[in-house]
């Protein structure tokens, strides 16, 4: 009983966080966890999947509950009993597909409810717990236009699912929607500066960690199976890995940073592209790391000495101005905030967060950093831009702007070649997608100065 009740405690507050102060799932969770002193990490790996689940399904649960309160509307009750009723809908309902239910399930989870949020607050929802519990969604759906209809089903907003048919087409938008729907591949990319990677393959192995390597990338692998969580094994400690997804450890190969060489690795926290270009480099030359937020720089710090990288230097600046770096790079690599249109699998709150406004102000800043990063390059050297968003503004529409702006730039082919090529012309630039990549949707254009 203590463990499904911290559970809940954690995902209801959780996801309270997540709407109150916009926070990812992975913060609200640790900030709740620190509120709610909990400890037990089976109840902590029960609710963070509670509140991605539900989450990620959170329009078309909304659609049912709506259906069922009317004329209210869950937006009328306050958050913990918002968190309650999406969480309640989503264990009785969801994880049976909709089919069936539970009596005793949802009984224990009604008093669940009145524990942790007290009889008098769950009082004015409770009448209404039956009818979620045994209405049918077929009705909801049925009555949809086509685009609200996807939407429901892929669990996107219905905007989005506009965007991507005018982009893709109806028949590759519905794919990579319904990409969307399960998270990507965990992978990790072995770290050569520790041993070689048949040494930590073995390791692995004696630790339990069942693995598949990932082609054509140089170190990175696929976990098959675990017996413990990643990051609680030795290997971690002492840094014979880094969790990454594949389309991270893309982005670093691409830059191909050579040993000795001067590289800037612009918006650098938390780590994960730093580290990497490091491991490319032997541990040999300089690598600048810039980011904004002094509280991400300090993930920064713990990863770099994890990784046991001792060529990088940690820069806090802003790189929407002019950067506090004096010197000419051979390579600099921006990874640009962005709209993470392309990991909505894997941070399933961000999606209900956006507009299409969103996607103008990204565009804005992302101008303002890749022009500033345009004159560190040295003659030669390379230009390495990359988002994990899937949208034409913030990727071809970007680099298209700079090669108009700043002609001393042409883009050149990227190797490993293992995306889709760029949209509206620009097949030098690659992009990876959900339903064919298997990892986050991404876009990455490798430029040279003349």
């Amino acid at each position: 009983m203590t463990l499904l009740k911290d559970a809940w405690s954690l995902a209801i507050e959780t996801l309270s966080w997540i709407e109150l102060k916009k926070l990812s799932e992975r913060m609200a969770l640790t900030r709740t966890v620190k509120q709610l002193g909990v400890r037990d990490p089976d109840a902590v790996r029960l609710g963070y999947g509670l509140v991605v689940e539900t989450e990620r399904r959170r329009n078309l649960i909304d659609k049912f509950i709506n259906s069922q309160l009317k004329p209210k509307t869950i937006e009328e009750f306050n958050m913990g009993i918002q968190a309650f009723l999406r969480l309640y809908v989503y264990q009785t309902r969801v994880t049976r597909n909709w089919a069936g239910f539970d009596l005793k399930e949802a009984e224990h989870i009604a008093r669940l409810g009145r524990a942790i949020l007290g009889w008098k607050n769950l009082r004015d929802v409770e009448p209404f717990l039956g009818f979620l519990l045994t209405q049918k969604i077929e009705p909801i759906l049925e009555a949809a236009k086509d685009e609200e209809k996807v939407a429901l089903q892929t669990f996107h907003p219905t905007w989005f699912v506009k965007y991507c048919v005018d982009l893709f087409g109806r028949a590759e938008a519905v794919a990579f929607l319904e990409g969307n729907i399960t998270p990507p591949d965990t992978c990790i990319r072995l770290s050569t500066l520790r041993a070689s990677q048949e040494e930590i393959v073995q390791k692995l192995e004696a630790e339990g960690v069942k693995l598949e390597k990932v082609e054509p990338l140089k170190h990175t692998y696929k976990v098959i199976s675990t017996r413990s969580p990643l990051n609680r094994i030795d290997s971690y400690r002492l840094g014979f890995f880094y969790i990454q997804d594949k389309a991270s450890c893309f982005a670093a190969e691409a830059a191909d940073p050579q040993p000795e060489s001067t590289v800037l690795d612009i918006c650098a926290a938390p780590g994960a592209k730093t580290t990497y270009l490091a491991q490319l480099m032997q541990n040999q030359g300089d690598v600048y790391s810039v980011d904004y937020s002094r509280r991400r720089m300090r993930v920064w710090r713990q990863e770099v000495g994890r990784m046991w990288v001792n060529v990088a230097q940690p820069i806090i600046a802003d790189a929407r101005s002019p950067l506090p770096v004096h010197v000419e790079a051979d390579v600099v690599i921006l990874d640009p905030p962005c709209t993470s249109t392309g990991v909505f699998a894997k941070l399933p709150a961000s999606k209900w967060r956006l507009s299409p406004k969103s996607i103008e102000k990204m565009t804005d800043l992302q101008w303002m950093m890749i022009n500033n990063c345009a004159s560190i390059v040295k003659s030669g050297g390379f230009l390495v831009y990359s988002t994990c968003s899937i949208t034409v503004e913030e990727n071809e529409a970007i680099v298209e702007k700079l090669l108009e702006r700043h002609p001393e730039f042409k883009l050149v082919e990227i190797a490993p070649q293992m995306g889709s090529p760029g949209l509206r012309g620009l097949d030098k630039c690659q992009r990876l997608y959900p339903h064919i990549h298997h990892c986050n949707g991404f876009f990455i254009a490798k430029l040279q100065k003349k």
